[in-house]
């Protein structure tokens, strides 16, 4: 069994490490755009969502504090790229709407960043990057389950549309 923790344990700095290149990846590339990589990941959570979403909601669903995602929106809304409506299921927790320029700066970091991800498909393939998929959604359910104390719909459910990337 320690073996199996040890490679829990390498997993889980392997996605620290990871998430670390991505930030950086994301940031050089999107730059020229004057986005972050902060930024396009919650223009991001907003294009993939079928439905408008508060703060609160993009946060749980990216794993972010809801201050950290609400200084990010500010910014975004002070910029013209999300747009705050009403919501009709709270009076006080605004839903935040991406506009015609949060859309178009959306779809420009993914233009940036389309060659990297061609790359990275060419190089694992579909089936390996979906169970990847499967295996990151089994390891947050079960941190989820044991630590949060969340039900199971909170787990992210992030479909981006499919492509071919083998």
């Amino acid at each position: 069994m320690r073996h199996q923790h040890n490679k829990v344990r390498e997993l889980a700095l392997m996605i620290f490490a990871a998430n670390g290149r991505l930030i950086g990846a994301g940031n050089e590339l999107v730059a020229p755009l004057g986005l972050t990589s902060a930024w396009w990941q919650v223009l991001a959570a907003l294009r993939y969502s079928p439905v408008p979403l508060p703060t609160a909601s993009i946060a749980r669903n990216m794993g972010l504090t809801r201050q950290a995602v609400q200084r990010i929106v500010d910014v975004l809304a002070g910029r013209g790229l999300v747009e705050f409506r009403d919501n009709p299921h709270h009076q006080r927790a605004k839903l935040v709407v991406l506009t015609a320029a949060g859309l178009a700066a959306v779809n420009g970091a993914e233009d940036a960043v389309a060659p990297l991800d061609h790359a990275i498909g060419d190089r694992i393939g579909s089936e390996r990057l979906q169970a990847a998929i499967d295996t990151l959604g089994e390891m947050m359910a079960v941190i989820t389950e044991r630590l949060d104390h969340a039900e199971a719909a909170s787990v992210p459910n992030f479909h981006p549309p499919e492509e071919n990337l083998s």
